[in-house]
């Protein structure tokens, strides 16, 4: 399941216990001194930089891991999350944590000039990763809107602003033209983003998937709730009934579609009367704010209007 709905789903951050590990503690106190050593060679406003003559870097997030390879910077990139699984060359990046958490031995032992990161499962660790001697930039991204300017600003501190400002261009560009597309329809489908299924999850109003719903054409039928994401019952879908229903998720038996559209009592929504039930999709397309965001609207646009697709 896709690490954005984890964190969404919580909605909690759970206190974390700190527990003493003689046997661990040598090596990162060498580490560390190994580090403040180190600064103390450069001049305080100077810009530390790699072998490349540009920044080296650690992504703490898949959406920035994303935008890193697309403006032309991945081969700068030392440290990701087990979160960042795109592009395939990402792999190949050594992991320094999970989403939101990273383990400080990694960092200290990388020690990369940058990381970034959108949100820190403890902001503490930010101020721990800056006492490493390691410059932090938080960089978020809620909506469409606002991944032109992530591109931009990852652009001047990666050093491939050229490359970020054309991205930037390209998507602003791409988001007006279906912003005008979806201001033009009169009917506008109603949508459902099923998120999670046990228990059932859904976008609100002012959430990325909502965004990306009225950028594709649809009325997210989540925009009556002032949350991000948020738990739903079975009999709030039914008596919605939504014209176009999407799984974000993959079933272990079967196909989520099918589970779905056999579920008691959900006959009548006009989805599954009109078969309009989608599953097996790349959820990170529609959940993770990213350089591919045209690409997940165009393919939620096909899925709420097939029949604009089949007269092209």
């Amino acid at each position: 399941m896709n690490t954005m709905h984890w964190k969404t789903r919580t909605m909690k951050i759970s206190t974390m216990r700190n527990t003493f590990k003689p046997h661990r503690l040598l090596p990162v106190c060498l580490s560390l001194l190994l580090l403040l050593t180190a600064g103390c060679t450069q001049k305080q406003n100077e810009k530390p930089h790699g072998a490349t003559g540009k920044p080296s870097i650690v992504s703490l997030a898949p959406s920035l891991t994303e935008m890193i390879f697309a403006i032309g910077a991945g081969d700068q990139l030392v440290g990701r999350t087990t979160a960042c699984d795109w592009p395939a060359a990402a792999a190949k990046v050594p992991v320094a944590g999970s989403f939101g958490r990273p383990s400080l031995e990694v960092l200290a032992a990388m020690h990369p000039d940058l990381v970034v990161d959108v949100d820190l499962a403890d902001e503490e660790m930010g101020k721990k990763i800056s006492a490493l001697g390691i410059q932090r930039e938080s960089i978020s991204c809620k909506s469409p809107d606002d991944i032109p300017a992530a591109l931009r600003r990852l652009g001047k501190l990666t050093g491939h602003t050229r490359e970020a400002d054309s991205l930037a261009l390209s998507i602003s560009e791409g988001l007006a033209l279906f912003k005008n597309s979806a201001n033009a329809r009169k009917n506008k489908k109603s949508v459902y983003l099923e998120i999670w299924d046990d228990p059932f999850w859904t976008g609100g109003n002012g959430s990325y998937t909502s965004s990306l719903i009225a950028y594709a054409g649809g009325s997210n039928i989540g925009d009556v709730v002032e949350k991000d994401y948020f738990e739903i019952s079975q009999e709030w879908v039914i008596e919605q009934s939504p014209q176009v229903i999407a799984c974000m998720y993959m079933a272990k038996e079967s196909s989520a579609a099918a589970k779905l559209m056999n579920r008691t009592g959900w006959s009548s929504i006009a989805a599954i009367r009109n078969r309009q039930v989608y599953d097996r999709l790349d959820n990170s397309l529609f959940l993770r704010p990213g350089p591919r965001v045209l690409e997940g609207i165009k393919q939620l646009q096909r899925m709420i209007y097939p029949e604009e697709s089949a007269v092209r």
